[in-house]
C-alpha cells in the first residue's frame, strides 16, 4: 500500500511538472498576441501554482497557494463565461478556428488543472484524481502536436500565432 501510494505521488508531481511546463510554454507563445500582457498572465500564473506544487504537493493546504488559485478560478471562470457567450452568441462550432475558441480553452484548461489541483495536499492522491490528472495532462500536448502536424488546421489562423513557436 505505502509503494502505491508513493507511486501516485511521484505521478501526480510528474503530471504538475508537465502541466507547468505547458503553462509555461502557452505564456510564451502569447508573446506576439495583440493582448499577450492579459494572456501571459493568465498562463504564468498556473504555470508558477502548478510548478511549485510538483515540488511541495502539500503547498495547497497552505492559505496563499489556496487564496491564488481560488482567485484565479473566479476570474478565469469569468472570462470562461464571456468567451462562451461570445462562442454561442456567433454561433462557432469549430473553437480550435477562432481566437475567442482558443482561449476559452486554454483558459478552461487552467481553470480545471488548479480545481484538480485543489486541496490534494491533505490526503492521498487517489485513483480517480490521478486517473484524471494523467488524462488532463497528456491532451494539450497531443492537441498542440496534431494542430502544429496537420497544418491545414491552423492555415486560417492569424499570423501571430503561426509565428510563436
Amino acid at each position: 500500500m505505502k509503494s502505491s501510494s508513493s507511486m501516485f505521488q511521484n505521478v501526480w508531481r510528474i503530471c504538475n511538472l508537465l502541466m507547468s511546463l505547458f503553462f509555461g510554454l502557452a505564456t510564451y507563445v502569447q508573446i506576439n498576441d495583440p493582448d499577450a500582457g492579459l494572456w501571459m498572465a493568465g498562463y504564468a500564473i498556473p504555470a508558477s501554482l502548478t510548478l511549485i506544487l510538483s515540488w511541495r504537493p502539500y503547498i495547497t493546504e497552505t492559505l496563499i497557494w489556496r487564496r491564488l488559485a481560488d482567485l484565479y478560478v473566479l476570474i478565469g471562470t469569468t472570462f470562461c463565461a464571456m468567451l462562451a457567450w461570445i462562442l454561442f452568441k456567433e454561433g462557432i462550432i469549430n473553437i480550435f478556428q477562432q481566437e475567442e475558441g482558443r482561449e476559452f480553452s486554454g483558459l478552461m484548461l487552467a481553470v480545471t488543472w488548479l480545481l484538480l489541483c485543489r486541496h490534494s495536499g491533505r490526503d492521498e492522491i487517489g485513483m480517480v484524481r490521478l486517473s484524471t490528472a494523467v488524462g488532463i495532462t497528456i491532451f494539450p500536448f497531443v492537441a498542440w502536436l496534431y494542430y502544429y502536424i496537420n497544418t491545414e488546421l491552423s492555415a486560417n489562423w492569424p499570423a501571430h500565432c503561426k509565428t510563436s513557436l
